[in-house]
């Protein structure tokens, strides 16, 4: 079931105003205050709505697929958060976009989590129980994770607050990046501690056990290798015991169809989905069908479309099957389940022309609605993001045994999990470890495209600069430095901090 978000705004503004308490006399006439609210279990409950609330935020949600922009699958022709500027390489303290708004969404995030443990941890009525209370924090917990997981992941070593600020204190200093991280990973570790042990589809629009492990697996993933062919044995021991598992549960399986996951009416009986983000029309939707089927806010780029194989299960170029006057024909039938060309087309006849021109000649499919044709500003737009989902545990799993033993028949047995479903044959036995991992991380591209996980994936494996270097079709040049595997901060950050804040050495003038 999904969450309501239609009455957020009381919770969000009881959360806010609890942080101020402690130095207001009285409460404002015109605001619900603390005093005021949390008098009850459902109050508790519209502030846990509250805290996931945070996680529409466009970079995490529905605008997610635009970070594909700043990488070699998709070129932005509206520069929504800067990435044209930062995909040249034009990045520094005062790029602004993704470069500010990572850093200011996670930490309102955080923020109203801490608010809201302090708030439950003083929460002495009878009318929640103990496993209640136990739950609330877990969940908050696994949001806080995450949050500090993007701070994490962009910037490295930033402050660690985990206590609501006041006037006195709303001033930090960075901590140190391993410190960071041994705080995700604590935070993890409690909520799967107490989480649920069900399938997310059992508690729609809740963190379950299965969905923190999911991101703890993802967040140890990202610290794996050491270079681009050389990964830490004990990172990756600890990221096969995640993985076991999530798998031996038998919690999840794929969707039948690849697209299913990512459109609103087949969402809520998924066995695919891990954790999502929910919407709920028409007083909680988003714009992402006019976004991507009309406005073409991602134009996939020409060597994304060249890298899906042909149904032979060779490549573009090589295959027999190859007709460059038919990008469609024969090939991955992931391919045009994501990406289409000129107009979009579903299976009953709809069709809908976009009102914007595509660069590259292609548009985002794969997150479109069929039955909201067409696309436009009255489109109300409820499909769920999925956040996390079994096929990426399944690709990670495989990446873990063949970073430890090779191209096993486990290793092959997950990768082909995936591939059977999206109609494409088998990887098969005799390849080399080396091979594997490239046909694996070729495999993560095409299965996991404008997710917006394509960055990171880059990254983790420290060959962002080869590949992005490499774009040729971006309409844009692109360039990435060395030093852009950390990101600055914010030069509004460190303006306000009073000298607390120090910028990220790369960055320093």
């Amino acid at each position: 079931m999904k969450f309501n978000y239609k009455y957020l705004l009381i919770p969000a503004l009881a959360l806010t105003m609890s942080s101020c308490s402690d130095y207001l006399d009285k409460n404002p006439t015109d605001k619900l205050s603390p005093s005021s609210f949390w008098k009850t279990k459902g109050d508790v409950e519209y502030a846990l709505t509250a805290v996931y609330s945070t996680l529409q935020a466009s970079q995490y949600s529905y605008g997610a697929p635009n970070f594909d922009n700043i990488t070699d699958n998709g070129y932005g022709q509206h520069n929504y958060d800067n990435s044209s500027n930062i995909a040249q390489g034009n990045i520094s303290s005062t790029t602004g976009g993704y470069i500010s708004s990572i850093y200011s969404t996670s930490y309102r995030g955080i923020a109203r989590v801490n608010i809201f443990l302090k708030n439950l941890s003083e929460y002495n009525a009878a009318d929640i129980s103990e496993q209640d209370r136990k739950n609330y924090e877990a969940e908050a917990k696994f949001i806080r994770a995450y949050y500090y997981f993007q701070l994490y992941m962009f910037y490295g070593s930033v402050p660690l607050v985990t206590e609501p600020l006041d006037l006195e204190t709303q001033f930090q200093e960075k901590t140190d990046a391993k410190n960071i991280y041994a705080q995700i990973i604590k935070d993890l570790d409690e909520a799967i501690a107490v989480l649920s042990d069900v399938a997310y589809a059992d508690k729609q629009g809740h963190a379950v056990k299965s969905s923190a492990q999911a991101l703890k697996l993802r967040v140890i993933m990202n610290d794996a290798f050491t270079s681009k062919t050389v990964a830490d044995a004990a990172k990756l021991a600890e990221a096969e015991q995640v993985a076991n598992a999530l798998i031996s549960k038998g919690l999840y399986t794929l969707d039948a169809d690849y697209v299913s996951t990512f459109q609103d009416a087949s969402q809520k009986n998924s066995k695919e989905i891990m954790f999502s983000i929910n919407f709920l029309a028409p007083n909680n939707s988003t714009g992402m069908d006019m976004w991507y089927g009309d406005w073409m806010v991602v134009s996939p780029l020409q060597n994304l479309v060249d890298s899906y194989d042909y149904t032979d299960g060779l490549a573009y170029g090589v295959s027999p099957l190859t007709d460059k006057t038919d990008p469609f024909k024969n090939r991955d039938p992931r391919l045009a389940k994501t990406i289409f060309k000129g107009f979009v087309q579903w299976p009953d006849g709809k069709i809908h022309r976009p009102s914007n021109g595509g660069p590259t000649g292609f548009g985002l499919k794969k997150f479109l609605t069929p039955d909201l044709v067409p696309y436009g500003y009255s489109t109300r737009s409820q499909q769920d993001w999925v956040m996390l989902r079994y096929a990426d545990v399944l690709l990670l799993a495989a990446e873990i045994e063949n970073e430890l033993n090779g191209p096993t028949s486990k290793a092959l047995n997950y990768v082909n999990t995936v591939r059977k479903r999206a109609g494409m044959p088998n990887y098969t036995a005799g390849i080399s470890k080396d091979q594997f991992r490239e046909r694996l991380r070729k495999e993560r591209r095409i299965e996991l495209a404008f997710e917006g996980l394509r960055f990171y994936d880059l990254k983790r494996w420290k060959i962002a600069e080869d590949v992005l270097n490499k774009v040729t079709d971006g309409i844009i040049p692109y360039s990435f430095e060395t030093k852009f595997y950390r990101w600055p901060f914010p030069q509004t950050e460190i303006d306000k901090s009073q000298g607390k804040l120090v910028q990220n050495p790369d960055y320093s003038n």
